[in-house]
């Protein structure tokens, strides 16, 4: 017989748990909480390694697919989703697929993820080729259909990762880079949109929020490739520009507008007073990076 999986295991801190007053039921969810950081901390080795063939993946030009069922299909999706509005990206760039499609977002479809050819055929509908990265999220590591989409991209040499709570996890025989997140047995046996859901999100946060930043899309701690696309995110890049750069209002509005509402572009404008296109080579020298551009005129212009 198989051994059971942690996440599926039974938690002893919580035994009786329905006999507890709402009170003792909050502390005994909030104290296993505490252990979720703990637990992704172990992890950080291999997701830099993950994280740094990321980005060298982005820089040329392939793309990021998350597959996952359930809960871990959601989480990926809304890690995905959260991308373009947040650093300025394209929706392909990071793309989220969940067993069951879109469907399955708000209603549970649990015999989808048996299916171990609906990844594939999602990812072949999406285009995906050698150049991209795959990532399977799964808190027990055996859905099937994470299983056969993870298969069909090392058929084609693509890089893959695999975020699981369990330590024998058949994802991880199948990535390049396993993300163990150890976080236990569950306070409600086998409910592991609770601290295997929280654990996977943490992962996912630091995937994307690196990678982004590893990117230049954010300039010490602002986020500056921000989409404005109405009024009140118009209105925010331009306090933006001026809060880093201290230009002033209607400095800031000028450059805003001159960059052609590029708020990188705009700050060494700002900070710099150069025009448009040498901003824009100044960006190219530091690879998108503000700083590394200040620091490439800094060496140009000693004065």
């Amino acid at each position: 017989m198989n051994p059971i999986p942690a996440t599926e295991q039974r938690n002893p801190a919580s035994y009786q748990i329905d006999t507890k007053s709402t009170a003792e039921i909050l502390h005994i969810i909030n104290n296993e909480d505490k252990k979720i950081a703990a637990a992704v901390e172990t992890a950080l080795p291999v997701l830099t390694d993950l994280i740094d063939r990321l980005v060298d993946i982005f820089k040329k030009g392939g793309r990021l697919f998350y597959v996952g069922a359930g809960t871990s299909g959601r989480l990926g999706v809304l890690d995905a989703s959260e991308c373009p509005p947040t650093y300025g990206v394209s929706p392909d760039m990071v793309q989220g697929l969940i067993a069951g499609g879109d469907t399955a977002l708000r209603r549970s479809i649990e015999g989808a993820e048996d299916d171990e050819n609906h990844g594939v055929d999602q990812l072949k509908n999406a285009g995906f080729s050698s150049s991209d990265m795959l990532i399977g999220i799964t808190a027990s590591g055996s859905a099937p259909y994470v299983l056969g989409a993870l298969k069909y991209a090392r058929s084609l040499g693509c890089p893959t990762g695999a975020i699981s709570c369990n330590k024998d996890s058949a994802t991880f025989n199948l990535a390049d880079f396993a993300v163990f997140l150890p976080v236990g047995p569950e306070i409600v046996t086998g409910s592991t949109r609770m601290k295997s859901g929280t654990a996977q999100k943490l992962a996912l946060n630091m995937i994307t929020t690196t990678s982004m930043i590893r990117l230049g899309k954010v300039y010490n701690n602002f986020m500056i490739d921000l989409m404005p696309v109405n009024a009140k995110l118009v209105e925010r890049s331009k306090r933006l520009i001026n809060e880093i750069t201290g230009c002033g209002e209607q400095k800031a509005a000028e450059v805003f507008t001159a960059s052609g509402k590029k708020i990188r572009t705009a700050i060494i404008m700002a900070s710099l007073n150069v025009d448009k296109e040498e901003a824009e080579a100044l960006l190219k020298e530091g690879g998108g990076n503000i700083n590394f551009a200040l620091d490439a005129h800094a060496k140009s212009d000693p004065a």
